[in-house]
């Protein structure tokens, strides 16, 4: 094929197994399968499930990608695969299986870093970040205020980051006090819809005039929002959910969007990139575009199938990888399970790459 070549993205790293197919910043086709209903019942992600789904899901899941793409496995160019943060076990599946294609393929190998494949799902919709940009990234495990610049060749600029649980953790926790299902997050969203956002007073953490300004701590929102519950439980009322939801929902909500919106103006940045699995979220969405609509800011935000964990984010990153010239990682490519995020590409470091 002409061009640059077609790279196939595989993510692995949590309860998603997503294959991804893209070529020079296009996404041609991907597909995801999840575990997630396997874990429901035990309220959290279950490691060895995880890693046993992805073994039975990764072939199938390859195989649909290439479908909808209406390609064959002879037209990959490349392969990347999230090689950390992440689960172990899970890890160790999606980066033998890279591996495997890279080998009877005879393609590059390319080994990434997942957050930096939730910036990248970015480009799929809009085309190339600017540079610089600001980025948030608000998942399950990770909630960080990033300086990006070429994100394919440059390190990658820490503004701030969660001192403890991430918004994603935040919302999981409350909505299990609440009893609401797992994952916790679309379950505190659906349920916010008939709440109140004013009835229920809860913090805005690390909001105040000492506070660190990009910083993010959740674990204090947390423990408010369960005395709440506790203190509506022990004076022998159930609390009202949708207005905790919708009072939660709003207090992360307000404190993720001053942030990152203060971060662009700080630095004179004028575009704002928010990714990662809780900027699916409705009302983070929203009060985004309200705030960046009213300081002049350009956001950015992947649509929603894009949000949380899938192959086709590490596709985009592979692919800007391999356009940018990186030097491919070695089949023995190893897992990093509690990688930083400093560069997008986890070995070799693109600091290291062929001119």
């Amino acid at each position: 094929m002409a061009g640059s070549p077609v790279v196939l993205g595989i993510e692995s790293s949590c309860d998603e197994t997503g294959a991804g197919l893209v070529r020079d910043g296009v996404l041609l086709g991907h597909a995801v399968a999840s575990s997630m209903d396997e874990h429901a019942r035990f309220g959290g992600v279950v490691p060895e499930i995880a890693a046993r789904a992805h073994v039975h899901a990764v072939a199938p899941v390859v195989q649909e990608a290439l479908d909808r793409a209406g390609l064959v496995l002879a037209d990959i160019g490349a392969v990347a695969v999230t090689a950390g943060p992440g689960l172990s076990g899970a890890l160790q599946v999606g980066v033998a299986a890279a591996k495997s294609y890279a080998y009877a393929l005879g393609v590059p190998l390319y080994g990434v870093h997942h957050l930096a494949g939730h910036v990248a799902a970015a480009t799929l919709d809009g085309g190339p970040l600017p540079d610089p940009c600001i980025v948030l990234i608000v998942s399950g495990g990770h909630t960080s205020l990033l300086l990006v610049r070429d994100l394919a060749r440059d390190p990658i600029v820490h503004l701030g980051d969660t001192l403890d649980d991430a918004a994603g953790e935040c919302f999981d926790k409350v909505a299990r006090i609440l009893h609401l299902p797992y994952p916790g997050g679309p379950a505190i969203d659906r349920a916010a819809r008939d709440g109140d956002p004013e009835a229920v007073r809860l913090p805005r953490p690390l909001s105040g005039p000492d506070d660190p300004p990009y910083a993010f701590s959740f674990s204090g929102l947390k423990t408010a929002a369960a005395r709440w519950v506790e203190g509506q439980r022990s004076a022998g009322a159930e609390p009202h959910v949708p207005d905790a939801a919708a009072a939660l929902q709003e207090a992360i909500a307000d404190t993720l969007t001053r942030k990152a919106v203060r971060a662009c103006t700080d630095h004179g940045i004028d575009t704002l990139v928010v990714v990662g699995g809780v900027a699916a979220n409705s009302r983070i969405r929203a009060l985004t575009e309200q705030r960046c609509a009213a300081a002049g800011i350009t956001l950015r935000v992947p649509a929603l199938r894009l949000c949380t964990d899938n192959g086709a984010m590490i596709a985009a990153i592979g692919d800007l990888l391999v356009r940018s010239g990186a030097r491919p990682a070695p089949l023995d490519l190893s897992i990093d399970p509690s990688a930083p995020l400093e560069y997008a590409a986890l070995s070799p470091r693109v600091r290291d790459r062929v001119a």
